[in-house]
């Protein structure tokens, strides 16, 4: 796809659209939401997403064309003005954004032992008593 203005994308703001934003704004604050293997798992599952199928499958759900270095990250910049490069921008978002907090995680809760603010045995303990 040549460079495609953000305008002429026909982005549906539907369900997915808004669940891929939360999803979106969430994997910035799970390094401190919850325990680190969750953590280290999410991450992993959305790189071997990009690995086995080049994109991201919840594009499609609310018609986001990703074809070429488009991603949701570069529409939702370039929504609020923003012009980042898109190929630099795809490579961080597709790669490095999770291997760096990955590493961001590690550090928190393994090296400086911050305990995730979320803690699912607490919530297991108050459901199953």
């Amino acid at each position: 796809m040549a460079q495609q203005d953000v305008l002429s994308q026909k982005v549906e703001y539907n369900f997915m659209f808004w669940f891929h934003f939360f999803l979106t704004a969430l994997s910035w604050f799970i390094p401190v939401l919850f325990w680190w293997p969750l953590v280290l798992t999410a991450y992993s599952v959305v790189l071997l997403q990009f690995v086995f199928f080049k994109r991201c499958l919840m594009n499609e759900g609310h018609a986001l064309d990703d074809d070429g270095d488009f991603t949701f990250y570069a529409f939702l910049l370039e929504q609020v003005g923003f012009r980042p490069n898109r190929a630099k921008t795809r490579k961080f978002v597709r790669f490095w954004i999770y291997i760096i907090m990955g590493a961001f995680t590690i550090l928190w809760q393994i090296v400086l032992g911050f305990e995730p603010l979320i803690q699912f045995t607490e919530i297991f303990a108050a459901v199953f008593g």
